[in-house]
């Protein structure tokens, strides 16, 4: 194994920044894929964040602790066990890695590389593929969240381009942004935001270097939470550039777009609690923004003949289900 001063074209040490809450069960795997790597990191860090699941994960960790940063805190959410191990790093290069995801042998070589090639860049991210638990299982993360161009603040805002959160990026850049811990989800995006705004730059290839785990206790599995937290970041970044430019423009656009997702969400899952009136509130609000004909014409079925939109919605949900549940 090569470490990563002795790769061929490589800059900087690596360190490895894991956050732990919950993951007794997936990290061992995790981290076996992070020690075959081609190149190896300099340290690797796992943070326990306060996980209810202390015991079991201190357990599993037993056989790689010779070869781990173990750090422990109280619960400080994903934000703040990210700081944690950031601020402990000591290499000049700091790669992000959730505990339940799977990196491949190649990830630390090729990443490395690219950011050698490209010094105009501070961070890079790869492609990866969904497995687990999700309707995506066996695709591609950038045929899902696509990117296209160049990814600045522009493209992350307007989402033509979707940075994924296994990245690699100098150490200074990333201690200096750091993750606004207020924030219990939607962190990284904001993450980016922030970093793009204050000029540093996102750089991206196509190779599928991660496995990127999907489960039922995943934040990002629940719509509503996840459309939430999007809306909050999004109305933060207003104070990140002034009024009248470009990116605000974009900003109030996907704020717009992301309070009638919202609204969307909300207005199913009345129909899903069959409560019309909920429904149709929720839905005509939506509709302000996508002015939809079809979604009038929705509208006005749930509030003439409630009954029979909710037994459809039902067979619909229920089709649905057993097709995931198949599939």
């Amino acid at each position: 194994m090569l470490t990563g001063h002795e790769v061929a074209g490589a800059t900087g040490r690596v360190s490895v920044v894991i956050p732990a809450y919950n993951v007794a069960g997936f990290l061992p795997e995790t981290l076996r894929t992070v020690f075959a790597q081609t190149v190896q990191p300099y340290e690797v860090i796992v943070v326990n964040d306060g996980s209810p699941d202390t015991p079991a994960l201190e357990a599993v960790l037993a056989p790689f602790r010779d070869r781990i940063v173990y750090l422990a805190q109280e619960n400080r959410g994903l934000s703040g066990a990210r700081n944690t191990g950031i601020a402990a790093a000591t290499g000049d290069l700091i790669a992000l890695l959730d505990g339940d995801d799977l990196w491949e042998p190649e990830y630390l070589r090729m990443q490395m590389e690219f950011l050698r090639a490209h010094a105009e860049y501070d961070a890079v991210y790869c492609n990866a593929v969904f497995f687990g638990e999700s309707i995506y299982a066996g695709q591609d993360y950038m045929t899902v969240c696509p990117s296209t161009g160049e990814a600045n603040s522009a493209a992350l805002i307007a989402r033509r381009c979707h940075v994924f959160v296994s990245i690699l990026a100098r150490a200074a850049v990333l201690k200096a942004v750091g993750f606004d811990e207020a924030l219990r989800s939607s962190e990284d995006f904001d993450c980016w935001l922030r970093m793009t705004s204050a000029g540093h730059r996102i750089g991206y290839h196509r190779e599928v270097l991660v496995r990127y785990r999907k489960h039922r206790a995943s934040l990002s599995s629940d719509p509503t939470w996840m459309a939430q937290a999007n809306l909050t970041v999004l109305n933060k970044a207003l104070g990140l550039w002034p009024e009248g430019s470009t990116e605000t423009g974009l900003l109030r656009e996907a704020i717009a777009r992301k309070t009638a997702e919202l609204e969307t969400i909300r207005g199913k899952l009345a129909l899903k609690a069959h409560d019309a009136p909920a429904a149709v509130a929720h839905l005509r609000r939506a509709n302000e923004f996508y002015k939809s004909a079809k979604l009038r014409g929705v509208v006005a079925l749930v509030r003439y003949v409630p009954a029979l939109v909710l037994r459809a919605f039902t067979w619909r949900e229920r089709v649905v289900r057993s097709y995931r549940g198949t599939s």
